[in-house]
Formats: structure tokens, C-alpha cells, sequence
């Protein structure tokens, strides 16, 4: 029993002196003084970023008129080039079946038109004794002309087929040019390879594309919860991700009237002309990122954001106003345009109200502080 009692003992006087040790190092901690900010008056606007690259206004892509095999390239990547300006030669590779076909329609037209040809002499002679009449003579006369007519056609599709064109024709349709004047941005064949003609049932080989890089345009995507927000015309800031420290201004030119889902979110395309300076070469293709303001307000009464509560059960703004030494009461406060620094307030507050710092945050001290020392 004796034990029992000195170990009673024991631990009452450990928990008191454990208790008055916790009193004097809570009383030892210090308070925490709020400070307070007032009402600013600035200007508010509210910005979005848009991400995008920037690409040519017009890009062309040059294609054969014939099929055949690419015999020479008289250009790279990167080239400037005129309209006219030679890109490319194309071997013509006739298909066999065709040049069969060819060539014995040529035989069989030549055969046809030695006949007519001797019965237009036979028929001539006897026209000229008044043997026959004038009328079969023309009839004579005419299957020999068409006769005539056929061979030569025949000799035209044979020259097609061989040459890609007919007489002086050819060197035009295998000698591909420039149609337009630009830059070659893409080459996407080699010597050697084959090439399919454009024609209503096929887009053709390109054989290079070329675009002029002195006029460029931002493509981006908006979500659709700032696209009605937007309109034609509104200036834009363009960042390049190649080029630090360096901006480009842009005008909004085009909004996509119809979105598309992507990943869940409806976007919609938008076009901004891109002003550009000689300071800067701005290739096709580089990332982008675009500032838009989409709202702006001038010389309104603001506050810190840092500065607002929310209620928990409705949500609503407010701030703690001062009314004596390091004493606050609850305002409630209509908020409206936010930059995500200030944000406007509508109404709730003057210019004198002494607006507390609710979320102030003590020194450090041995790596913990003040607010979690008393939250332990």
C-alpha cells in the first residue's frame, strides 16, 4: 500500500510541475499583432492567356500535272522563290498497258486513212468526168478528212502518254514552277520518287510548299466561357516560345462560329493578324501564347484579394474591419472585377475602413511557427 502511495504521489507532483511548465511557456509565446491595409483606388483588368502557335496566313502546295518520277529538285528547304521559278523536272513514266493502247490506235487510224486516201483519188478522177455525183464526192471527201483527223489525234495521245504532253507542250507540264512567291517551307519528296498527278479524283503529290513569311497570323483555341467575351478587332499581346523578352502585337481577325470538344471542353478557333518587325524572324510554326484583355475598369475602389473571407455556408465575401486596438468586427462586402491581385469592390467598404490581415503568418522560430505553437 505504502507503493502504491508514493507512486501517487509521485505522479501528482510530475503533472503539476509538467502543468506549470506548459503555463509558463504559453504565457513566454507572444500574440499575434494584425496588421491592417486600406481601399486603393486602380485601374482592374481581366486577362486571358491563349495558347497557339503561329503559322503563315497562306500556305501553297505545289502539285504535277502529270505522274511520273521526280527527276531533279532545283530548290531546298528555305529558299526564297519567285513565281515561275523553277522547283522541280519529272521523268515521265508512261504505263505500258496505255502505250500498247496508244500505238495501235496510232496503227489502225494509219491504215484506215492510206484506205480513204486512195478511194479519194479513185473518186477525185472520176468527180472530175462527171461520173459521180457532187454529193458523193463529199461524202468521200469527208471520211478522208476525218480519217486524217484520227491519225493525228492518235499521234497526240501517243506523245501524251510518252512525254506527259503533246509537241512543245511537254517541257510545260514536267517542269514544275513556282506559283506563287514566298519561302519553300516543306519538301516533302526526293529524286526519285514517284508523283501522282492532280486531277478531280485525287489531291496529287505535293512537291513543296511555299508560303510568304512576311505575313503571319496567330491560330489559338478559346474555351468556351471567354469566347463570347471576344471581339473582331481587339489588340493582342503575342509571346514567342522561341524568342525570350520579346512580344509581338496582334489583331483579332477571325472567331470560329462553331466549336469543337476537346477533352471535354468546347473550343473555338480564333485568327489574329501578327504585326511583325524587322528585329525579330518569326519562322511558321513556332508556339505561342497570347494575352487578351477581356474586361477593364479604370480608377475603381479595390482590395487586396489576400485581404477577403469567404462564409462557409454561403459563400459570400468578407473583411474585418478595425474598430479599436486589435479589435475587428465582420463587414460584408459585394466584389466584382478581378485581375487575381485586387479585386474591385462594389460595395461595403469606404476609404477610411482599416481592413485586417487576417492570414498574417509569424517568424520563423526553431523551424515552427507562433500560429502552429498554439495550434499544439
Amino acid at each position: 500500500m505504502k507503493i502504491l502511495k508514493y507512486i501517487g504521489i509521485t505522479l501528482l507532483i510530475s503533472g503539476a510541475l509538467f502543468a506549470a511548465a506548459y503555463f509558463i511557456k504559453t504565457n513566454d509565446k507572444s500574440a499575434i499583432v494584425y496588421e491592417t491595409k486600406t481601399v486603393i483606388t486602380t485601374s482592374i483588368e481581366n486577362k486571358t492567356v491563349i495558347t497557339g502557335k503561329v503559322i503563315p496566313e497562306d500556305e501553297v502546295e505545289i502539285k504535277p500535272q502529270i505522274q511520273g518520277i521526280i527527276d531533279a529538285l532545283f530548290v531546298e528547304e528555305g529558299d526564297k522563290v519567285k513565281t515561275g521559278d523553277l522547283l522541280a523536272k519529272i521523268k515521265v513514266v508512261p504505263n505500258e498497258q496505255n502505250l500498247n493502247s496508244a500505238e495501235g490506235r496510232l496503227a489502225n487510224s494509219r491504215i484506215v486513212l492510206k484506205n480513204t486516201q486512195i478511194e479519194f483519188k479513185r473518186n477525185k478522177d472520176l468527180f472530175d468526168k462527171g461520173i459521180i455525183s457532187r454529193q458523193d464526192f463529199d461524202n468521200i471527201q469527208l471520211r478522208y478528212n476525218q480519217s486524217k483527223l484520227d491519225v493525228s489525234n492518235a499521234v497526240s495521245d501517243l506523245q501524251i502518254i510518252r512525254l506527259g504532253s503533246k509537241g512543245g507542250a511537254a517541257s510545260a507540264n514536267t517542269n514544275i514552277r513556282a506559283t506563287v512567291p514566298g519561302t519553300v517551307l516543306e519538301i516533302p519528296v526526293e529524286e526519285g520518287f514517284q508523283v501522282i498527278a492532280s486531277n478531280s479524283f485525287n489531291a496529287g503529290t505535293t512537291i513543296a510548299t511555299i508560303a510568304d513569311l512576311n505575313k503571319m497570323i496567330f491560330e489559338g483555341k478559346v474555351d468556351e466561357a471567354e469566347v463570347g467575351k471576344l471581339i473582331v478587332g481587339m489588340p493582342l499581346e503575342v509571346n514567342l516560345g522561341a524568342i525570350e523578352d520579346q512580344s509581338l502585337e496582334a489583331k483579332l481577325k477571325f472567331i470560329a462560329p462553331k466549336g469543337n470538344e476537346e477533352q471535354g471542353a468546347v473550343q473555338f478557333k480564333i485568327e489574329a493578324d501578327l504585326f511583325l518587325n524587322d528585329s525579330i524572324f518569326v519562322r511558321a510554326g513556332y508556339s505561342a501564347n497570347a494575352s487578351l484583355i477581356l474586361e477593364r475598369k479604370d480608377n475603381v475602389m479595390a482590395v487586396e484579394e489576400s485581404l477577403l473571407q469567404f462564409d462557409r455556408e454561403t459563400e459570400k465575401p468578407y473583411v474585418e474591419i478595425q474598430i479599436g486596438d486589435q479589435k475587428f468586427e465582420r463587414r460584408d462586402i459585394e466584389i466584382g472585377l478581378s485581375d487575381g491581385v485586387n479585386v474591385e469592390v462594389i460595395s461595403g467598404l469606404t476609404e477610411d475602413d482599416q481592413i485586417k490581415v487576417w492570414n498574417k503568418t509569424e517568424p520563423i522560430k526553431n523551424g515552427i511557427s507562433v500560429e502552429e505553437e498554439l495550434a499544439d
